[in-house]
């Protein structure tokens, strides 16, 4: 079936379909994947709060807290050091604050659709470091499934050696029951925080999947949980081989299997953000959902350095890629 991008001017939101695989992006907010879904079946988590304006310090939960951002230079708040300056790095980078730069779409404000094109490039740039990353979008089916591909370029734009980090940050809704499936070769992953510390402290070691927890009793990580279980735990994996780069996450009850893979090298780590109505603190609307995230390095703070450390030299571009696969599979 021939794919399509169809461009909604009033909103602003990019269309890109594949059969019956449709994924929608707000380059307005952050470059954001919004949407993808499978017939009626949305694979990403919900927002928690109406889709707004962001300023360049409010928290993410402060903000709709759903699809899939990407987050650079930073996944925590913190303070750098450059040659010229002291950074200030807000709360999940500052991409998804910012409107992304939609390439090639001379057409895009009077809503044509084009049936021959079914890739989307965005440019997003940063204002706490000078960075510019660039991210081609493709979606196709092949077969039985969908690919959602991936190819990134981020650029030093400065006259100086600029530090960084990047982790995809797809928000992946779930059920319970759900599984988690990594590489047999991984059985421990670092942990970088822990709601309510039931799983340890940061920077322990957590035995995958068959984990035990702070109260002495185990909990099997890879198996999602009711939605009301209060858990909300962040962790990674890595640095990983080229034999391990890939992940996966099972839905039974959707039939469907989703498979992201990653280039090892380039992106040895993986995040995982296992989320069952344990986040955001306070009142209101929780997260249910499990974030599978490829990244730079093991942890969320840049501030944070160790030999997974990058910096970019002046004008110099790293590049990098990452694949979705959509399976479908016997209920």
């Amino acid at each position: 079936m021939a794919e399509s991008v169809t461009c909604a001017a009033k909103i602003e939101n990019v269309l890109m379909q594949a059969g019956a695989c449709t994924l929608t992006v707000l380059p307005q907010f952050g470059g954001k994947i919004a949407s993808i879904r499978v017939g009626e079946r949305e694979l990403l988590q919900a927002p928690l709060a109406p889709l707004a304006p962001r300023s360049r310090s409010m928290a993410f939960d402060a903000a709709d807290a759903s699809g899939w951002d990407e987050c650079l230079p930073s996944v925590a708040a913190c303070q750098v050091k450059t040659e010229t300056a002291n950074a200030e790095i807000p709360d999940h980078g500052d991409l998804w604050r910012v409107h992304w730069e939609v390439q090639g779409s001379g057409n895009r404000e009077q809503g044509i659709k084009s049936d021959a094109d079914s890739s989307l490039t965005l440019i997003g740039k940063c204002f706490s470091l000078p960075l510019e990353l660039e991210r081609k979008l493709a979606l196709v089916q092949a077969g039985e499934c969908w690919r959602l591909k991936l190819h990134y370029r981020l650029t030093n734009t400065s006259s100086h050696p600029v530090p960084w980090s990047w982790a995809a940050h797809p928000l992946f809704a779930v059920e319970e029951g759900d599984r988690i499936v990594l590489p047999e070769s991984i059985n421990s992953l670092r942990l970088e925080g822990s709601g309510g510390e039931r799983l340890g402290k940061g920077s322990d070691t957590v035995s995958w999947p068959i984990a035990k927890l702070a109260d002495g009793s185990s909990a099997d990580l890879s198996l999602a949980e009711a939605p009301d279980s209060g858990i909300g735990d962040k962790l990674f994996a890595g640095p990983l081989s080229a034999s391990e780069n890939w992940c996966a996450l099972e839905r039974p009850a959707a039939g469907l299997r989703i498979r992201i893979s990653f280039d090892a090298i380039a992106t040895p780590y993986l995040g995982l953000w296992i989320c069952y109505g344990g986040w955001p603190e306070g009142p209101g609307p929780k997260q249910v959902c499990v974030a599978l995230e490829p990244a730079t390095a093991p942890v969320d703070s840049l501030a944070v350095t160790g030999p997974w450390s990058r910096v970019l030299a002046s004008g110099e571009s790293f590049l990098w890629t990452m694949e979705v696969e959509i399976q479908n599979i016997e209920r």
